[in-house]
């Protein structure tokens, strides 16, 4: 499968971000935790240099636990913060404002020997669409997302959002497309849904899916779908058409829908806590 990307705004979302990083103190980066290296922007790594940086790894819930584990001690290895979070059921959220603290606590030390006391950590979300920025944003603000107008030294119009007494957002969110020229990369933001699926061959996408299932979680087809693992990916596809009765008005098997079905569950979790991207890239 070939994937194309089209990063048409990406050049003025970077800009953008240039200028706004000089205002901020730390850089607070959500990934999806199902492949949370492959839905990052390397770009970010860049700008963001010199400046503390937090790792969010949302949808954990739908992720694989143990994965979980691996993959914050790779991003912590590299000098990151992490955290695992799910920002639709808020669980998470307290530790994030302790680790936002703890990511700070130099700046803080060295405001308060100024003399400057209580400036609230100044933080910028940034992610790839769909990894949830707006969720995790709406979510840690809860009602008390209250602007605070503009700040002397800033250009005009940029807005800061105080999510609490410590921390203030800058209400530019740039959207940030990754850069991929390994299709690898292609595929697993696709099975997450990251890529409009009508762009998409979703036959061959969810066959992807039972080839990675198949080899890292096997018995998972099997218990959700009564299917022979050993078979070839295609086969498996049409015993989960038969199976689950996706039929055509001919009376045939309708394989779209079959796979369409599998990438849902996959999607919502309903096929268990799976994580298709690994730290040692075995998938």
């Amino acid at each position: 499968m070939q994937f194309q990307w089209y990063p048409g705004h990406m050049t003025k979302a970077k800009r953008q971000m240039q200028e706004d990083i000089k205002l901020i103190d730390l850089v607070i980066e959500l990934v999806d935790a199902r492949i949370p290296l492959s839905s990052r922007n390397p770009d970010i790594d860049e700008l963001g240099k010199n400046k503390s940086r937090l790792i969010l790894m949302n949808k954990s819930d739908l992720s694989d636990d143990k994965r979980n584990k691996e993959w914050s001690e790779y991003f912590k290895k590299l000098g990151y913060y992490v955290v695992c979070l799910d920002s639709r059921s808020k669980n998470g959220m307290k530790t994030v404002t302790n680790v936002i603290a703890e990511a700070c606590k130099e700046k803080t030390e060295r405001d308060r020997k100024r003399g400057i006391l209580n400036r609230p950590v100044r933080a910028m979300v940034v992610g790839i669409p769909n990894v949830g920025k707006s969720t995790f944003i709406n979510s840690f603000a809860g009602k008390a997302c209250a602007k605070t107008g503009n700040k002397p030294g800033v250009t005009k119009g940029k807005q800061w959002i105080r999510l609490n007494k410590n921390v203030e957002l800058l209400d530019t969110p740039g959207i940030l497309w990754p850069k991929f020229e390994d299709q690898t990369v292609g595929l697993r933001l696709a099975l997450i849904g990251a890529i409009k699926d009508e762009i998409l061959n979703i036959d061959e996408l969810s066959m992807e899916l039972i080839r990675i299932l198949k080899e890292y979680y096997p018995g998972i087809l099997a218990a959700r779908y009564q299917v022979e693992e050993a078979a070839e990916e295609v086969a498996i596809l049409e015993e989960i058409a038969k199976n689950r009765k996706c039929i055509t008005r001919g009376n045939e098997l309708d394989m779209s829908k079959a796979a369409a079905l599998v990438i849902e569950e996959f999607r919502s979790g309903k096929l268990g806590k799976i994580t298709i991207e690994f730290p040692t890239s075995e998938a």
